[in-house]
């Protein structure tokens, strides 16, 4: 048979049973070109919006670089663009709209409300404390002896001593009475000059506080009044059955002794101070 023969016409293949050669479908050339088309297409879209992001970065980029002022801004200081919202600088504005020149003034700053009452001021300290604090300031006492009544305790070099007061002598014979040093419900004795009087080697003396315990024994007397009005012995606290009395106008601390002119030369009358 011959080759046409063989082949019965295209358009009745099922009345022979050949069917046709499917191996390559119709079209397979137009399809190639479609397809190369589209893939052209999408490299160009993607090219194109990657060279507008990178063009929009550095303008971005360019925005953010800080300007410098022109030579007649004060101070040389720098002025920062601030980039618009879009990211990409709008043409001309930069000559609508012109930067403004900074200014060298500081800033006005808003006054704090004022108080409605200032705070009230400390009181000032208190001056320091002396070593030797002196009593407060009051008339004063003097003390007088019972049996020669025309004389008084009066400090003289140091010593305590029972004298006639002359018109320079008043300071000397005044003095202060204060609390006890060692007991408070005894007396201690203080001069003009804030020296206290104490007994040292039973011999009454005007001496300036050591701070010692022995100091403030010394120096504390304690009242012992007899039945006449006004009239009083002082007692050493820390000899006791010692009491002061005067001796050749010297006043000393003696032991009791039981005699008439024992208990005259221990007698004492305080009174107003002279000074």
């Amino acid at each position: 048979m011959s080759e046409d023969k063989s082949r019965p016409p295209q358009d009745r293949p099922w009345e022979s049973g050949w069917a046709p050669d499917t191996t390559r479908a119709p079209g397979t050339r137009r399809l190639w070109l479609a397809g190369a088309l589209a893939l052209a297409t999408i490299t160009a879209c993607a090219t194109a919006i990657t060279v507008m992001n990178s063009e929009a970065d550095q303008a971005d980029s360019r925005a953010a670089e800080p300007t410098t002022l022109s030579s007649s801004a004060p101070g040389g200081l720098i002025s920062f663009a601030t980039p618009s919202a879009t990211g990409t600088p709008k043409p001309g504005a930069d000559r609508r709209r012109p930067s403004p020149t900074p200014t060298t003034s500081a800033p006005t700053a808003t006054p704090s409300p004022k108080p409605e009452k200032k705070a009230p001021k400390p009181p000032k300290a208190s001056s320091t404390p002396s070593k030797h604090p002196k009593p407060p300031s009051s008339p004063g006492i003097s003390i007088r002896s019972v049996n020669f009544p025309d004389r008084y305790w009066r400090v003289s070099d140091g010593y305590v001593r029972l004298d006639q007061i002359g018109s320079g002598q008043r300071e000397d014979a005044t003095f202060q009475r204060v609390a006890g040093l060692s007991d408070s419900s005894c007396y201690s004795f203080t001069t003009a000059d804030g020296r206290y009087l104490r007994h040292r080697s039973f011999v009454l003396v005007a001496n300036s506080d050591d701070g010692s315990s022995l100091f403030r024994q010394d120096a504390t007397f304690c009242p012992r009044f007899w039945s006449r009005s006004g009239t009083l012995t002082l007692e050493s606290v820390n000899y006791r059955g010692r009491f002061l009395r005067h001796r050749n106008f010297q006043l000393r601390l003696d032991p009791l002794e039981n005699s008439h002119q024992y208990y005259s030369d221990a007698s004492f009358q305080i009174v107003s101070g002279l000074g």
